[in-house]
């Protein structure tokens, strides 16, 4: 950003709700550090994406180097590290969901969502659409994660209509 359009203040996120949410976790795990990935989904679950300053914050309450919790962010691909659209479509591509007709459904869901190129948003801020490696459903190709919800043997006839299920 220049320096015309500063960033936004970094609103702590770890705090009320949340943080209860987090507190209540830390009896079930042998230290607050073993708590990483569970906090890290609380700041995706409350802000969408994990920012830089929302890694310092968390690594500040378990105990961690900031840089440690950042390695642990881009090494996983669920954790988002910038803003996504409010449900998050993966498509799996691989070898075998690609002969079964995997990058026409990856087609139908860039067209009809408006997101034109994979890691995009659409334009109204409604989806985002990547392809993953292995969404584990080799037998049901293809299969489809938006959001937490699995959809198995989608086609790309039967994307407008997966679509029109998330407002």
């Amino acid at each position: 950003m220049s320096a015309a359009h500063p960033a936004a203040p970094h609103e702590p996120v770890l705090v009320g709700e949340t943080r209860a949410r987090l507190e209540a976790l830390f009896p079930k795990y042998p230290t607050r550090q073993a708590c990483l990935l569970p906090a890290l989904w609380l700041v995706q679950q409350a802000r969408g994406w994990i920012s830089e300053p929302a890694m310092a914050e968390v690594a500040e309450v378990l105990g961690l180097t900031p840089a440690y919790v950042k390695g642990v962010v881009t090494f996983y691909t669920m954790y988002h590290t910038h803003p996504v659209g409010r449900h998050f479509i993966q498509v799996c591509t691989t070898s075998p969901c690609g002969l079964c007709g995997a990058e026409d459904v990856m087609r139908a869901l860039l067209r009809e969502t408006g997101c034109g190129e994979l890691g995009a948003t659409s334009p109204d801020g409604r989806f985002t659409v990547v392809e993953v490696e292995c969404l584990g459903a080799c037998g049901f190709a293809t299969p489809v994660l938006v959001d937490d919800d699995f959809h198995d043997s989608v086609s790309p006839e039967g994307v407008a209509g997966l679509l029109a299920r998330y407002p």
